[in-house]
């Protein structure tokens, strides 16, 4: 016979809150026993990983001086040009990397149009006196001989063997030459004889005679003496040398308005100053060339071009002097171009100078007639 035991409800719903409890309980047991486990897990394996340093070691290069030069790569491919149309020209643009397309470039000049007219004291820069048709290069031509040099020193003989036509036609044509010179133009003119003076100084004898000695006043009234030891190719200085200094035309092509008028107008007065010189300077006695040559090479800056023009020969002295110099000049970067007036003497030494300097030589004849001679 068995016995069965009924709980009371009172006892049904303890049991049952007993057990939820439990549950609970073991819930949160598992869920904590997790949580912890893998806290201990997470530990485990921060602390295998191992972190260590690198050490560093630094390698220190052999010095050398020389670079080597890495070879340039060149690009073997080859890009064809575009059949050009008949009876057309065209230029090809390229550049240093290879493309897939030619451009054609027509040859065609466009004019750049001026916003002067003309050239004279009102209108812009053309027809003045100094520089007609100027275009700033610089230079002048002497008896036909072409220079764009922006510094010309003039060597001009003024011996007394210079009269007649000799002296007619060099005037005629140094001041031909002044009328060309360029705005922004360096100049100077030197002119000897005996002795040797820039012009605008003036020549007076010391003795009864111009052989007895000279001495040269220069426009600030600073005296320089001269002394002839035997003969008119002897003459030498005595104490302080006269020294030349350039005289600009000025350069009006930036300029507008009353500024460029102004320099216009200074530029003629400075020219036509040095025309007047030209005319009036008077011959005077003896030919020498070593000590005007000098003076011109010794010119700050140096000249660019020396146009360097005498009727007489001054002996041996004048290779020796060609030679010294053509030397110095070519050392300075000088080109010296020389004339001979009627004086057959001179030719060879004339010659030397020019062909030390890359310059040329011209003969004037009798009437006028320059003819340049060949250097080689």
């Amino acid at each position: 016979m068995s016995h069965h035991v009924v709980l009371t409800p009172e006892a049904q719903a303890a049991l049952k809150r007993q057990k939820a409890q439990a549950t609970l309980s073991s819930l949160i047991i598992s869920i904590l026993s997790i949580v912890l486990v893998g806290l201990i897990l997470f530990l485990i394996a921060i602390s295998s990983v191992n972190i260590t340093q690198p050490d560093v070691i630094v390698y220190k290069a052999n010095s050398r001086n020389d670079t080597e030069t890495k070879p340039e790569q060149v690009n073997p491919t080859l890009q064809r040009k575009p059949s050009s149309p008949p009876n057309a020209l065209a230029r090809v643009v390229t550049s240093n990397s290879a493309s897939a397309l030619a451009i054609p470039v027509p040859d065609f000049d466009a004019p750049t149009q001026s916003v002067d007219f003309g050239d004279s004291g009102d209108f812009g820069g053309g027809w003045s006196s100094a520089g007609e048709g100027s275009d700033s290069e610089g230079g002048t031509s002497f008896f036909g001989q072409k220079s764009e040099a922006r510094r010309i020193a003039f060597v001009i003989d003024y011996s007394a063997s210079m009269n007649g036509e000799r002296v007619v036609l060099m005037k005629e044509e140094l001041t031909k030459s002044l009328d060309q010179l360029q705005p922004g133009t360096d100049y100077q003119m030197i002119f000897f004889a005996g002795p040797v003076w820039v012009a605008g100084s003036t020549v007076k004898f010391r003795g009864s005679e111009a052989k007895d000695g000279n001495i040269v006043v220069a426009p600030d009234g600073t005296e320089y003496r001269w002394d002839a030891d035997g003969g008119a190719s002897s003459f030498s200085p005595k104490g302080i040398k006269q020294k030349a200094t350039w005289l600009t035309v000025p350069n009006y092509d930036n300029l507008l308005g009353a500024q460029r008028r102004e320099a216009q107008s200074k530029g003629k007065k400075i020219l036509n100053k040095s025309k007047k010189i030209v005319e009036e300077t008077p011959l005077v006695y003896g030919t020498r060339w070593r000590y005007a040559l000098e003076m011109a090479l010794e010119m700050v800056p140096a000249p660019e071009v020396i146009y360097f023009m005498t009727d007489g020969s001054t002996g041996k002295e004048a290779q020796e002097v060609a030679e010294k110099v053509g030397r110095t000049g070519k050392s300075r970067g000088i080109t010296i171009n020389c004339i001979a007036m009627m004086e057959p003497r001179s030719h060879e030494a004339m010659k030397e100078m020019a062909k030390r300097t890359g310059g040329k030589f011209t003969v004037v004849e009798e009437g006028g007639v320059s003819i340049e001679v060949p250097l080689n």
